[in-house]
């Protein structure tokens, strides 16, 4: 769109220093008097060929917007449950029951408190003795089995 408006400034330019020396021949008043009503309707051609290209996408976008009905997302019931966790994830998020995200959540406070994410890659879960026994045995964990570990241990 630029390298045409460009392109359009560009070659009227272009005549223009070609018809210079034509103009010593005639008068200058006349020549510049012939020169402007050209130059405009050449550029205001240009930016109608445009604008309709341009309403007609933003006539079809409002139509596919329109068409869908938005709603809002509700939670899974079941995931919202409060469920009773073990003596094992009781150890770290408490002995009340609970739903899986809220435990979820509680183990990253418990991981952020203790800086027990590991610093140079930052998706493993160094575990400490309360996590270890968690985690089943193991020194360290992918965040993302941590989902796995708690509904293991929420019943």
């Amino acid at each position: 769109m630029a390298t045409a408006k460009k392109a359009a400034k560009k070659a009227p330019a272009k005549k223009a220093a070609a018809k210079k020396p034509a103009a010593k021949k005639a008068p200058a008043k006349k020549v510049a008097a012939k020169k402007a009503p050209a130059k405009k309707p050449v550029a205001k051609k240009a930016a109608a060929k445009k604008a309709p290209a341009k309403k007609a996408v933003a006539k079809k976008a409002p139509a596919k917007k329109a068409a869908k009905p938005k709603t809002k997302r509700a939670p899974n019931p079941a995931l919202m449950k409060p469920l009773t966790p073990s003596a094992v994830l009781a150890a770290v998020v408490g002995a009340a029951p609970l739903a899986r995200p809220a435990a979820t959540k509680k183990i990253w406070d418990y991981i952020k408190k203790f800086g027990l994410q590991d610093k140079v890659n930052k998706r493993m879960i160094n575990a400490d003795d309360k996590l270890k026994v968690l985690f089943g045995g193991k020194s360290q964990a992918s965040m993302f089995d941590l989902a796995k570990f708690v509904s293991a241990h929420l019943k």
